[in-house]
């Protein structure tokens, strides 16, 4: 496994004393995201994410299998992820790493658990056929922040996803070609984003945005907070080991939910862009 080569202690301290004085290294403000890019197309369920220099990939496709036999009416939502050796020094594509473990769980957990998608709509026949939804992320380039950018990746293509239209015939069900009908967008409840900050000092007290790979290695701690366009917190996730006060908390909440509008808009005209 090859090793990870951390910052120099130059960097770190310059990255320090440049937070104490209420700046960051590549100029931006505290509770600025890094210039987001997002492209959907041009097949169903391909999009493009690029956060600054993280580049992320999402891919969904779906299968009809046999439904899980305590959820006889409910798709299957599948969820996987690759973090390439291309992405960046020092990863290993041979075997999942922790960081990417991490990733995988907390994207899966946010679009699963929080039912972002409707899973009884991916019923076909009870207890016989389902829709089975496969979502793949690829992480191209990591720059920093993987989570946020792989969060907004997986709704954009769930959003711009299609699925064969199908005719119940009886107990027979008829799944046509995307040539003989319009394919079906997937029943999605609510657009579950992910804003991720990073916490610096001993005590955790200088706190950013969107950290870069630079400022992740740095960091003391990250949280990364779950909201929807509803203003609904759907999930909460803290790393590293320097506690978060309330009001800590707080403030993340009230920055989480005005970023959340900004993204929610992007991916809109993202699917717009691909439609047009």
């Amino acid at each position: 496994m090859v090793a990870e080569i951390g910052p120099s202690n130059i960097e770190s301290a310059f990255l320090l004393e440049a937070l104490k004085r209420g700046t960051r290294v590549d100029g931006r403000g505290i509770y600025d995201y890094r210039t987001l890019k997002i492209s959907c197309g041009p097949t169903y369920g391909l999009a493009e994410v690029q956060l600054g220099q993280t580049r992320v990939l999402a891919r969904v496709s779906c299968e009809v299998t046999r439904p899980f036999p305590d959820r006889p009416t409910e798709g299957i939502v599948l969820f996987n992820t690759e973090l390439s050796s291309m992405a960046g020094f020092g990863l290993d594509s041979s075997r999942a790493s922790t960081q990417e473990v991490a990733i995988s769980r907390m994207v899966e957990r946010v679009i699963k658990q929080s039912r972002a998608i409707d899973s009884e709509a991916l019923c076909i026949l009870a207890g016989e056929k389902v829709w089975t939804i496969r979502i793949d992320v690829h992480f191209l380039d990591h720059g920093g922040n993987l989570i946020d950018a792989a969060s907004i990746a997986a709704i954009a293509a769930l959003k711009h996803f299609r699925r064969p239209d199908v005719t119940i015939d009886g107990e027979e069900a008829i799944i046509h070609d995307v040539r003989e009908r319009n394919p079906v967008p997937l029943s999605i409840h609510h657009t579950p984003i992910c804003v991720t900050f990073g916490f610096f000092g001993a005590s955790g007290d200088m706190l950013v945005l969107d950290p870069t790979l630079l400022e992740e290695q740095v960091q003391v701690s990250s949280f990364t907070i779950t909201l929807n366009s509803h203003r609904e917190i759907c999930a909460l996730n803290k790393a590293g080991g320097i506690p978060l006060s309330p009001d800590q908390i707080q403030r993340c909440t009230q920055v989480a939910l005005a970023k959340v509008d900004e993204v929610n808009e992007k991916i809109q005209l993202a699917l717009k862009a691909s439609t047009a």
